[in-house]
């Protein structure tokens, strides 16, 4: 299924973190925290939100990192993806 966000939305797909430890103890799922880093999948045009124009800073392929409780979570082809405004988007990672 191909997504179209609209607007200033952005799909995002996120990152999973590392299940080790840097001294190699591992993680159960329960003990890691929700990414908050992840990869851009969709890229809504842009254009007049709320009365002002919205010109969008992110493109596809791009990392970034977002606000922890941000957008709505959706399971769409078996992926965990996570659509949210590009507001909530804090910086892209390089």
């Amino acid at each position: 299924m191909k997504i179209k966000p609209l607007f200033d939305k952005i799909v995002i797909e996120a990152i999973e973190p590392e299940e080790k430890t840097k001294s190699g103890i591992v993680l159960p799922n329960t003990a890691q925290e929700k990414p908050q880093l992840a990869k851009v999948i969709a890229v809504g045009p842009g254009g007049l939100v709320d009365g002002k124009e919205v010109v969008m800073q992110v493109k596809v392929g791009d990392k970034v990192l977002y606000s922890k409780y941000a957008g709505s979570e959706f399971k769409i082809d078996g992926k965990e993806v996570t659509i949210l405004r590009q507001s909530d988007v804090l910086a892209i990672v390089e």
